[in-house]
């Protein structure tokens, strides 16, 4: 079904774009697109919603997260919990996020169950792991990073931690934590194997889910769960990624929003995707797209840009200089 709105638009997360555009045509689209290089660290919620002209909430992205992965609201104040390796080097520590790939779902509950062991309570503190997720549970509020561990990968975490002063109960407990990481036989087993111990939580989202509204947002394919969770905290339609952006197009009628899986590392998979958005855009099933990219690009795009035949390769993209 063809998309009819005039003022229908797009607005797509994708894997990393730079250096990965082998077609000379698709590379000089994008080039004439308003460009920019975000600042880090990427947070694809706040991205999705500043393009769409809303504000990204303040607190209880766990619990969002979490309420994308089970489709009901949980009820408790919660923080995320990702799993991460912490690298000291010299002065200073660099997080290294660990993916699921990294870390499987046997070793990940086995470590969030000796931390509910050693560090737990029925009533006050609970640690649990939902797929790859970690969560801490807390009867008492604490303060939490804003961002996730992916947005930090190989970067010194100290500039996005919260206050020793503001955050002093979170990161005695961070202490605590990577005091029992330190012994868990999960961690033994992982270095003798040559792959890095799981020797830190992020702690990061913190907050209570809010009440289900009825706010007004178009309809989104993705499998993130962050996403999720605020669609459904919005009253809004929400759907598995399909697989290609033509389906996203011809599912219904209007704007959309997609998310491609940020770690495909798919090159014919992404280009098909962009074919698909600038033959949209060529044809008027789209008047206007906004792509975001996994490693901090953001193209905004316009039927008009076509006319825009001066520009040449943007390094933005990898492409040669002016």
């Amino acid at each position: 079904m063809p998309l009819s709105s005039e003022n229908s638009t797009a607005v797509v997360l994708l894997p990393p774009l730079r250096g990965r555009l082998g077609n000379g045509r698709l590379l000089r689209w994008l080039s004439q697109a308003k460009l920019e290089r975000l600042r880090v660290p990427v947070e694809p919620l706040a991205q999705v919603l500043g393009a769409l002209g809303r504000q990204a909430p303040a607190e209880g992205l766990a619990a969002l997260r979490f309420w994308g992965q089970t489709g009901e609201r949980p009820g408790a104040w919660m923080a995320a919990a990702d799993p991460v390796y912490m690298e000291p080097q010299l002065d200073r520590l660099f997080l290294h996020a660990l993916r699921a790939e990294d870390l499987g779902r046997s070793d990940i509950r086995r470590l969030f169950d000796g931390l509910q062991e050693s560090l737990g309570s029925e009533a006050a503190l609970g640690f649990a792991v939902l797929g790859n997720c970690g969560y801490i549970r807390s009867q008492q509020p604490m303060v939490t990073a804003s961002f996730p561990a992916s947005a930090l990968d190989r970067q010194n975490p100290d500039d996005w931690l919260p206050s020793a002063s503001a955050a002093a109960a979170t990161l005695g407990l961070i202490s605590e934590i990577e005091m029992s990481l330190h012994q868990h036989p999960v961690n033994a087993e992982r270095q003798s194997r040559g792959l890095p111990p799981v020797n830190s939580l992020w702690v990061w989202g913190g907050g209570r889910a809010p009440e289900q509204s009825s706010t007004p947002l178009p309809p989104l394919y993705a499998d993130d769960p962050l996403l999720r969770g605020y669609w459904h905290s919005a009253g809004a339609t929400t759907a598995d990624w399909p697989g290609t952006i033509d389906a996203c197009l011809d599912a219904g009628e209007g704007s959309f929003v997609a998310a491609m899986r940020a770690d495909s590392r798919d090159a014919a998979a992404l280009q098909a995707g962009l074919h698909a958005l600038r033959d949209a855009l060529r044809s008027g099933r789209l008047r206007s797209g906004v792509l975001l990219s996994a490693d901090g690009i953001c193209a905004t795009l316009r039927r008009s840009d076509c006319l825009r035949v001066w520009r040449r390769a943007s390094p933005l993209l990898g492409g040669s200089a002016e």
